[in-house]
């Protein structure tokens, strides 16, 4: 008989089905959990490791196959236990129940058993997650720190180096693969600011708070009981745990970055993206002052690594709202520099310098560009003028701290001339006049190539954006405006669009060059 699920009986009192197990068949991929009726029921590998003979299986009736979410009743001699299987969403920050002992509730985002949420004991938290490696033989006083042989001071440089030795001592010595996952696991918490404090302070208190790593989100066995009203199930032991993660490749811009004393961190503009990093993964020997700059530096780095989802509830408006994002693993991380990167890096801090140097020269530049276009070429002039050094790009003074030099650098190569307007770039390319504004969250203006560039650049002037949108007193007409093209979350779709308004050949098989 096929593995199905559908001609179960279903409990006239809830909607689940529960039947007792006779026998389980397992294979490479799924196990098989057949009953005394001959039915069968079809299980992931995992949850049929868990599974014997005599015991009892509560499942939803349209459960996907193999099933993924159950309660097992497990009828052992002078003892019974009940086990859940499924996946959680968000884990909330420990409380204190009314004894005073703390927990975590757990939500149950796609109930079919009726569970809601799973409320988790903070010495479930603890021993699973912070005390793991006191399970072993002999070592029921050791820390982490121990495991990676650090001190409990070490940097995240020093964490990272400590994880590397260790793990390359346990390799040559052949250990087992239980040990090196432990010693990976240890870094990761370690590694990540928040944790490593919550494990500190367990280090000095047991009874001390227990953080869910990362806000919960994958998949999760535990043992407990099931409420009376099957809205929660009590959970006293974590079995297994399996967080939600993705491998992601891209390039993330520098400027980014926030610069710490002993580490750095990567958010992307969206905050959906969290990288923490230490020197020997991001090799540049920072400090905090890169902060001052940073905004001033184009390049962009690779990354390459895997993510697990994480959240938290924030207050908006009066209304709590979950946020996620992605934050990478620490041990899965690896970060590839530019060959150009040094000099990209000198050349930025040496233009903050002369901002600084020539502040009131640079400042009388920003104030008249305020009032009038400006040419790029007759900006460099006065420059040369007021004493500032040859190599110094005028049009940085515009440069907002998120914008993406790729924007601008994909206009520049195609311009004949640049003008600087206000916080705005007018580019003349061979067949349309190109404005952008070197900020996140803009859109590229285009327009028909007039016959007078310095006319229309002078008409450009007196008009506002919100009026060639709206084609107030028919500006839009006036100044041949075709049309935006939104930056965008994907530089490729933004080159295309921006190629066919401007009347360039589409070429969709080549790939688009970098900044």
């Amino acid at each position: 008989m096929p593995a199905a699920a559908a001609s179960l009986p279903v409990s006239p009192s809830m909607d689940v089905v529960r039947r007792r197990v006779s026998r389980i068949e397992s294979d490479t991929s799924s196990a098989i959990c057949w009953f005394s009726s001959q039915d069968s029921l079809k299980l992931s590998r995992f949850i049929g490791g868990f599974v014997r003979a005599g015991d009892e299986i509560e499942f939803g009736p349209t459960a996907p196959l193999p099933l993924k979410e159950c309660r097992i009743i497990q009828q052992r001699p002078h003892t019974s236990k009940e086990l859940y299987f499924g996946s959680i969403g968000y884990a909330a920050q420990p409380r204190a129940d009314k004894r005073g002992e703390y927990f975590v509730r757990a939500e149950v985002p796609e109930p079919r058993l009726g569970l809601k949420q799973i409320h988790l004991r903070n010495e479930a938290v603890r021993d699973y997650f912070y005390f793991a490696n006191r399970r072993r033989p002999g070592c029921e006083e050791e820390t982490l720190y121990d495991l990676l042989g650090t001190a409990h001071c070490s940097s995240p440089t020093d964490l990272r180096l400590a994880w590397k030795v260790r793990s390359l001592e346990l390799e040559t010595a052949h250990q087992t693969r239980d040990l090196l996952r432990s010693i990976e696991r240890a870094f990761n918490l370690l590694a990540h600011p928040e944790l490593r404090s919550c494990y500190n302070s367990l280090l000095l208190d047991t009874d001390a708070p227990a953080l869910f790593p990362f806000g919960g989100f994958g998949s999760v066995v535990v043992a407990g009981e099931l409420s009376a009203d099957r809205d929660t199930f009590f959970a006293r032991r974590i079995l297994s745990f399996l967080p939600d993660y993705r491998s992601r490749r891209f390039r993330a811009p520098l400027r980014r970055v926030e610069f710490l004393n002993s580490r750095a961190v990567y958010r992307d503009s969206r905050r959906k993206v969290e990288i923490f990093l230490d020197e020997l993964v991001l090799p540049l020997s920072s400090d905090p002052t890169w902060n001052q700059w940073k905004h001033l530096v184009g390049a962009k780095f690779g990354v390459d690594g895997t993510f697990v989802k994480c959240g938290k509830y924030r207050l908006r408006n009066g209304e709590w709202h979950l946020v996620t994002w992605e934050t990478a693993l620490p041990s899965r991380i690896q970060i590839s520099l530019p060959a150009e990167m040094r000099s990209t890096l000198d050349t930025a801090r040496k233009t903050f310098t002369r901002f600084g140097q020539y502040f009131d020269s640079i400042q009388g530049l920003r104030a008249r560009i305020e009032r009038e276009p400006l040419e790029h070429e007759e900006l460099q002039r006065l420059c040369t003028q007021a004493g500032i050094p040859s190599g110094f790009d005028i049009a940085q003074i515009s440069w907002k701290p998120d914008y993406d030099s790729f924007f601008y650098n994909q206009l520049r190569k195609r311009s004949r001339k640049l003008f600087l307007f206000r916080d705005e770039y007018i580019f003349e390319l061979e067949r349309a006049i190109v404005v952008e504004v070197p900020e996140q969250g803009h859109a590229t203006y285009v327009f028909s190539r007039p016959s007078n560039l310095d006319q229309w650049v002078r008409n450009y002037s007196t008009m506002a954006r919100d009026d060639i949108r709206r084609n107030r007193n028919n500006a839009a007409e006036r100044l041949g405006f075709i049309g935006r093209v939104m930056h965008g979350r994907n530089p490729r779709t933004w080159v295309r669009e921006l190629r066919a308004k401007i009347g360039e050949p589409v070429d969709y098989t080549l790939a688009i060059e970098g900044g």
